[in-house]
This record gives structure tokens, sequence and C-alpha cells, in this order.
């Protein structure tokens, strides 16, 4: 049985013995959800929800949660002004569609200031064009408060005006939130800041733990602005996600220990197509694979900054204890970028990374500098480092240039054809494909093994919903 059916397990069982409350329009739903116990459905009925306020405060079980349905996944249409509010606890709404234009948010997770959804989950929904006519109006469609919910195989695509498609408010206490098998589909450039596909944080709170995981999604041509993703708290982390001709960089841009792993970025040779931007403490960049990416600078493959002396939280924290172990970067434009500079209203960064260590990667270029280095890194550990495909750009022990290891296969990804064992270091539990490290690794995301491979770049067959259609 598939990921995405064991995700909906509850929604298929839980409710076979509990009470069902059709409603027709947001009056009905209203009044029903008032009445609604653990284990009950509500269900509405198909067609167009214009300017619909749907709010739920009710409290479910984690063995009988309270259901928000539609009768025919996609055939409840809500338009305009039209707004779900999940605010309790064990809540679970599927099968939605929001259709633009739309003129504010499409989901919050609570129902007001004080009253946060826990345990809430948003599945099998679709959130499409819920764009404003005006690009300045500031909505997010989706906004996570409180803790340990979930958004999980849903699409969402064709945002256009200011404000991150997804948002993570951050509290005093961890949220622990999971977002999982989506598919964040296009969405063009924005042209001003405001246009992340995902916001984890703040940069006031940035100093807090949050704990969420992003794992198993797919982003296709999310071109809102160079941040895909603005990891903006601690303790977060991004498993096994996949880029596809993003303009842009899965950014740490505030927060410290968060870690990335396993994660595909798969350009295509796109214009502005990037990686990964590290800024922070103690972040760790584990076993992910960067191929075919043209961008450069804070859209290189994979480029860690420059920060400040006493940084303001808004500002650029000086990069220190980095981990950057076991990645592929593949015929990439820039694909190593040491010392990125920044400016904070016209203050220049100054101080350089402090404390890297690079262990084990494999870094190919395009006939251009492999490693660019505008602040050499002090007190830095490379080791096990091979770099292929053009000149080195940093000579420095434990990175060696020599002949490409990788030949493009019938998947069309860079595969090694043979690759020079490991130096001693850390590495991720599973290499790219999903298979368990051997003893003697090698250079590297992608390891020798005979095991079946668990992970694979994400199709539309494994994130979004299952009705949804061609996309």
């Amino acid at each position: 049985m598939s990921r995405r059916w064991l995700g909906l397990l509850p929604l298929l069982c839980l409710g076979c013995s509990a009470a069902e409350h059709p409603v027709a329009d947001a009056a009905a739903f209203r009044a029903a959800a008032k009445a609604v116990q653990p284990g009950d459905a509500l269900v509405l009925a198909a067609g167009e929800w214009r300017d619909a306020d749907l709010l739920i405060t009710a409290r479910g079980t984690a063995a009988q949660p309270i259901q928000i349905r539609a009768a025919q996944p996609g055939a409840v249409v809500l338009s305009g002004s039209s707004r779900l509010r999940l605010g309790g606890a064990h809540l679970v709404a599927s099968g939605l569609l929001f259709r633009g234009p739309g003129e504010q948010s499409a989901v919050d997770f609570r129902a007001d200031s004080k009253t946060l959804a826990e345990n809430c989950r948003l599945t099998d929904c679709a959130i499409v064009d819920y764009s404003p006519a005006s690009k300045t109006k500031d909505t997010k469609w989706i906004n996570l408060y409180g803790r340990q919910n979930r958004v999980d195989h849903c699409y969402l695509a064709g945002k256009t005006n200011n404000g991150a498609t997804l948002v993570v408010w951050v509290g005093e206490q961890p949220g622990r939130h999971q977002i999982d098998h989506n598919h964040f589909g296009p969405r063009p450039k924005l042209g001003v800041n405001g246009g992340e596909t995902i916001r984890v944080g703040t940069s006031d709170v940035s100093l807090r733990d949050e704990l969420t995981v992003v794992e198993d999604n797919l982003f296709t041509e999310c071109n809102g602005e160079v941040e895909i993703i603005s990891s903006k708290s601690c303790g977060n982390l991004y498993r096994r996600n996949t880029f596809r001709r993003c303009q842009g960089a899965l950014t740490l841009r505030h927060g410290n220990r968060c870690r990335v792993e396993g994660n595909w970025f798969l350009g295509d040779n796109q214009p502005l197509t990037g990686g990964v931007r590290v800024i922070g403490v103690d972040h760790q960049v584990l076993g992910n694979y960067f191929g075919d990416l043209a961008g450069t600078g804070s859209r290189g493959a994979l480029t860690v900054m420059q920060g400040f002396a006493d940084s303001p939280l808004s500002g650029y924290l000086q990069p220190q204890r980095i981990l950057l172990a076991h990645n592929t970067i593949a015929h990439c434009v820039q694909p190593l970028y040491l010392g990125l500079p920044g400016d904070l209203d016209g203050r220049p960064t100054t101080l350089p990374p402090v404390g890297l260590r690079l262990l084990n990667n494999l870094i190919g270029g395009a006939d251009k500098l492999l490693v660019t280095v505008s602040a050499p890194p002090p007190e830095a550990t490379w080791a096990g480092n091979l770099a292929f495909g053009g000149p080195l750009g940093h000579e420095v022990a434990g990175m060696r240039l020599g002949d490409s290891p990788l030949q493009r296969a019938a998947d069309g990804l860079w595969r090694p054809t043979a690759s020079p064992p490991a130096a001693a270091g850390e590495r991720p539990e599973h290499d790219i494909d999903g298979q368990p490290y051997p003893d003697q690794p090698v250079v590297g995301c992608d390891q020798p093994s005979t095991a079946a491979a668990s992970s694979r770049p994400a199709t539309v067959a494994e994130a979004g919903p299952a009705w949804f259609g061609a996309r």
C-alpha cells in the first residue's frame, strides 16, 4: 500500500460508525460545527461556495478526529473571500478546492489569536490562482499556527501577489508541524521581496526552536523570489524534497541548527535555478543532489554567506560550524561559493564563515571556477572532496581536482560510474536514493548499493491530491 493511502486511512476508516452532517452552505456549516462530536464528519455539498467563512472550534481525539470533507473531492469550490479556520484539536479537512481570484488567506490553523490549532490536518486539497487582482496586496494562502499540525498531499499554484504561499508562524513553544507530499506548482516572479513559497518563522523570533519538518514535497517552477523556502527559525528539517526548474534557493536565512538532507535540486540548465544558501550557526547540509543549476551568487548551487559583527536579527549572522558533507554538485554554473557578501541598509558584511567542515563532496562545474571564495574561511576542515570540470579556484588540502566520475543515466540524473573512497566524517543514514550507507562509503550523495531504492525525485503521482488530475 502506498504512502498516500496509508496517510489517508484515518479518513477512510475512523468515520465508519460516526455521525455525518451534510451541509449545503456556510450558514449550515456554522450551525453543524457547533454540534459535532469526536468522530463526526461535516460533509460539504458539491458546488461553488462563494464568500464562505467556514469556522470550526471543535475538539476531536487522535482516535476519533472530526472531519471536514467534500462530498466529492474537488467538487466543493471555495471562491471570492472564502476561508477555512481550524481552531481546536484533531480536525481533518480534505477534498476542498480553493479557486481564484481570492481576496484573503484560504486556510488558517486558528480561529482567532487565542484559539490555535493542535494536531489538525489539511490533506488532499488544492489552492489554485487564489490571488487578488492587486499584486501589492499581501495574503498568505495557508497560515500554520499552534502545534503539531500537518499539511499534506495538497496542490498550491499560481500565486501572483505579495506574501508567502505557506507560512509557519513561530510561537513561544516549538510548533513541530509537518509539511509533506505536497506539490507546490508554478509561482511567477513577484519582482519584490515577499514571494517565498514557504516561510518558516520571522526574523524577530528566529532564535526560537520551531522543529518543523518539510519533507517529500515537489516544487515546480517556484520563481516568486530568490528564497523558495525561507527558514527563519531553529531546528527545522528539510528532507527529500524535489525542486524542478525553481529560480531561487532553499535559504537558511535566520536561525540556527537546521538540517538540509537528501533533497533533489534539478535545474534543467534554466536561468537563475539554485540550490541552498546558508546563514547562521550549526547548520548541516548533507547528502543532497544539485544537478544542472544555472544560478550564481545567492542562487548558486551551494552558497555560504558572510556575516555582520553584532548582527541584528534581521541582518546576516556570521556562519559558524557549518557542515557540508556528501553532497553531489553536478554540472552547475557556480558549484560552491564561500563567503558571499551581503549588505543591510547599505552596510556591507565583513565576517567570513568560520569553522566550516567540507567533507566528501563531489563538485563539478560548467567550465568555470568550481570553488569561489570571496572571504577565505578560517578554521575550515576539508577532507575527501573531489572536484572536476573546470579550474578549482581555491587550492586547499582535502580538495583534489580529477576526472569526472559521473555519466548521464537513463533517469536523466548524473550517476557515478566510480567514485573514490570517502574520508572519515559525518554522513547521512541513507544516500540520495534512500539506500543505507555502506561500511565503506564513497564521495558524493550516491552510494553503491544492491538495496532497493526508496527515494527518487518526486512526481505528481506522489505529491498533491490524487483527484486533481494532470498539471
